[in-house]
């Protein structure tokens, strides 16, 4: 296996786009050096990169095709969609149709705002829930990796540089499952708090009543409380992690699984705090999304068909399933090799992570890049799992037998409690970091 083309194209990528790519978790930092680094075409879970090397995909386009790579029934719909043109200057009936879907299957969904990505609709709802309250102050999960790519959440991660300090001031965070580090955060700031916001689920089940109390205390205190399920959303349940977990949010985001891939996100909310970007009222306006793109109708049509397949095939279903086959069977893996304190799976089944310690029990980004680099070899692309409907059985027991294969370096490596001669470049690095 040669990256030849890729290596050349990634010298030209750089000079051409800061760090080489439009997503800094698609930047070389984030790979071993012996990668693939630019990916030509994908079906199903396998994805063939510019070299012509074949790999079985876990990551999935960021967790955002949740159906499988060129699914041809999304596709078709798309096509179909493409043939009446694509964006217009008043809205779409589409647009209508995707939002009614949302609202009926999202407990919190009274009205919807499309948009393109994440960013656009987390940072809408902070907007949203300041103008309702009057209030500033944006409360945040420290332990959930990522909201937005604008201020509020990028001044308070260590990538600050160009945040003025006046908006840093104005988000605070607490941890996940520690209900006292919650209310210290709500004790400290009585009467400036607008929203809180967080995933529901991410590395670890909520504990019992944890969702509950931040439901509670934010209900008591007039606080919106914003689910962030762009990841969460379809994967963890159709009508997303807010119903699986039983707690209902004021507002909420999706994106990612939402189109299998293609570029839609979705604001939703109780209609007392969405209507306050819409026109039919008294108030301050509130200028909450108004994106040139928001209503591409081949997009939406993506939208529908996925959202369609979803539900029929039992797509979560499928996931969860195979996710608790995968970590239980890594992890007997991993304790054959008697490494099982260095290398394990952990998390939530739907969407498990793993863990690379070395013998000193701290997280080890040298041994994780040593086991992508191997695990690469075995065409397998796995910087983490995002388990789709087009994985199977088979895929599992194929990522276990280069994973075997894999562990035979590790244990090399943790023995001699060094990765030296064994990892070709330097290992990846956290995103966020504050120098490079």
């Amino acid at each position: 296996m040669n990256f030849n083309k890729s290596m050349e194209l990634a010298a030209i990528a750089k000079r051409n786009i800061p760090a080489g790519a439009h997503t800094y978790s698609k930047g070389a930092d984030q790979f071993p050096q012996l990668s693939p680094k630019f990916i030509v075409r994908g079906k199903g879970c396998q994805v063939w990169d510019i070299d012509g090397n074949q790999f079985t995909d876990w990551g999935m386009g960021l967790r955002s095709v949740i159906l499988g790579h060129a699914h041809p029934d999304v596709i078709n719909a798309v096509k179909e969609e493409l043939e009446n043109g694509t964006n217009f200057i008043l809205p779409s009936p589409i647009e209508n149709q995707l939002a009614e879907k949302l609202i009926e299957l999202i407990p919190c969904a009274e009205m919807v705002k499309l948009a393109k990505n994440g960013s656009d609709v987390t940072t809408a709802a902070v907007k949203l829930a300041r103008a309702y309250t009057g209030k500033n102050i944006v409360v945040r999960c420290v332990d959930h990796p990522f909201f937005s790519v604008d201020d509020w959440f990028i001044g308070d991660t260590p990538c600050d540089a160009g945040i003025p300090d006046a908006t840093k001031a104005l988000t605070k965070n607490f941890r996940y499952n520690d209900i006292e580090s919650f209310e210290n955060v709500l004790d400290q700031y009585p009467n400036d708090i607008a929203c809180v916001i967080m995933e529901i689920a991410t590395m670890q089940q909520p504990k019992p009543g944890f969702l509950q109390k931040i439901r509670q205390l934010t209900e008591e205190k007039g606080i919106v409380l914003i689910f962030d399920e762009i990841i969460s959303g379809f994967r963890f349940h159709p009508k997303g992690a807010q119903h699986l977990y039983g707690v209902t949010p004021d507002l909420a985001t999706f994106g990612k699984s939402i189109a299998n891939g293609f570029s839609v996100s979705a604001l939703v909310g109780k209609r007392h705090i969405m209507e306050l970007g819409g026109l039919d009222h008294n108030k301050p306006r509130v200028f909450l999304l108004s994106t040139t793109n928001g209503g591409e109708t081949h997009s939406i049509a993506a939208a529908l068909k996925s959202i369609e397949l979803m539900e029929n095939g039992n797509v979560s279903k499928h996931i969860w399933g195979l996710g608790e086959v995968l970590v239980s069977q890594f992890n007997s893996l991993s304790k054959e090799f008697g490494l099982e304190n260095n290398v394990y799976m952990d998390g939530i089944a739907c969407s498990p992570y793993q863990v690379f310690k070395n013998n000193d029990g701290q997280i080890d980004l040298s041994l994780r890049s040593l086991f992508l680099q191997e695990t690469i070899k075995q065409g397998i692309l796995a910087p983490y799992f995002a388990i789709s409907a087009s994985h199977d059985s088979t895929h599992i027991d194929q990522y276990l037998q280069g994973a075997r294969i894999a562990m035979k370096t590790m244990n090399q490596a943790i023995s001699e409690n060094s990765t030296e001669g064994l990892l070709t470049g330097s290992p990846v690095k956290p995103v966020f970091r504050k120098y490079n």
